[in-house]
């Protein structure tokens, strides 16, 4: 018994398969915990994160970027982060933080 499957056959369903695929690509910098010691955590792997921005850690804690560094970069800590530890993974947001003004003084 031998199956026989048409060229045609193969081409539809490829397509018809590639119509259906979602093509929503998310890139995220994820980095690693390597040391949190008075407010600030030092984290690798972020090696193309801005000076200056939001960066999340596992437990919700936010913290800026400041220090960047080749193999490392400073984040200072914005709330307790009592919950960060090494080895924890952190993501970059790609926002850099911003304070809203009102108005401007003369």
């Amino acid at each position: 018994m031998s199956i026989s499957i048409r060229p045609d056959e193969i081409s539809s369903i490829i397509l018809q398969e590639s119509e259906q695929y979602d093509q929503d690509v998310k890139v995220s910098k994820v980095g690693t915990v390597l040391q949190v010691e008075d407010g600030i955590a030092r984290i690798t792997g972020l090696g193309q994160v801005m000076a200056g921005e939001l960066i999340e850690f596992e437990d919700g804690t936010v913290g800026i970027a400041q220090d960047l560094e080749e193999n490392n970069v400073s984040v200072v800590l914005i709330g307790e982060g009592h919950e960060i530890q090494e080895g924890s993974p952190v993501t970059a947001t790609g926002k850099i933080a911003q304070v809203p003004v009102e108005g401007s003084r003369p």
